[in-house]
């Protein structure tokens, strides 16, 4: 059994709670509930705010942990990053007051800036030469100049409508984030068997987003072309139609092409174009 920490509440939460489900593994959301094993794979969900994450994990009390990498950095935790997860994406910015003259990062000298994450951004002004007092607030960032605590703001930012609400505006992008999965460092063979389990579910789920089956009728004169236009993972997958003169062709491609390619294939003849959803891709 191994025991994985996931964020109690918010995106995070949601999106942790998702891909486990996604992956087959089912676990009571959290409620009430501190502790949450599941049925379908020997692993229990341990809540927790996401501040304590990684603490958690490299002091032995959870196996594993989904985090933003923010956090990490934050904290200096000892643990490893198995993989990056592709969500919970967001930044770390500096902020000033829309009306301030801010015309680069020579401004912040002197100036104090409100922050949840002291160790990234003295780490970052440390780099560039800027000494700036940091004002550590937990929460409500974004109102600190507004009040009078600071001139200035470090926090996250995801689609920046929290800054306009409050009258700011992003100068400076500092770190990028994403969800991770973390694990502790002394992991013993059975945890690290049941782990490789995990990520090789966790593998075939990632690669499989953003992903479109292409099947379509085509001219076998026009076999060459439409390869061309769909290098797949390896090659297309061609079959002979009982039509002379005809093949099916099967293809995996990323949906952003999707209109593109379609288009591409239609000018060389191709018909019946089915399009369908990726469940999963077990490479």
């Amino acid at each position: 059994m191994i025991r994985i920490a996931i964020q109690s509440k918010g995106r995070l939460n949601e999106e942790s709670l998702s891909l486990l489900q996604d992956i087959g593994i089912e676990v009571d959301a959290p409620k009430r509930k501190l502790l949450s094993k599941s049925q379908t794979f020997p692993i229990e969900a341990l809540y927790l705010r996401d501040d304590d994450i990684p603490r958690v994990v490299s002091g032995g009390s959870a196996t594993l942990g989904i985090v933003g990498l923010n956090e990490i950095e934050e904290k200096g935790a000892d643990v490893t990053i198995l993989c990056r997860l592709g969500f919970g994406t967001c930044r770390l910015s500096l902020a000033v007051p829309k009306g301030e003259s801010c015309d680069g990062l020579g401004w912040f000298s002197g100036k104090r800036i409100a922050t949840s994450y002291p160790n990234i951004l003295r780490k970052y002004l440390d780099e560039k030469g800027i000494d700036a007092k940091i004002e550590v607030i937990t929460g409500s960032v974004e109102i600190a100049p507004a009040v009078g605590i600071a001139d200035a703001i470090f926090d996250i930012v995801s689609s920046g409508s929290t800054l306009i609400a409050n009258g700011l505006r992003e100068v400076e992008t500092v770190f990028e984030s994403e969800a991770v999965l973390i694990a502790r460092r002394d992991l013993d063979a059975e945890e690290q068997a049941l782990i490789d389990d995990l990520l090789f579910r966790i593998e075939s789920e990632t690669v499989s987003r953003g992903k479109k089956y292409l099947l379509m009728n085509l001219p076998q004169s026009s076999l060459d072309e439409a390869i061309r236009i769909l290098p797949a993972m390896r090659s297309p997958t061609v079959m002979p139609l009982a039509s002379p003169g005809w093949c099916s062709l099967h293809s995996v491609i990323d949906a952003a092409d999707l209109w593109t390619k379609v288009r591409q294939l239609k000018a060389i003849g191709a018909e019946g174009i089915l399009v369908m959803d990726v469940d999963k891709i077990i490479l």
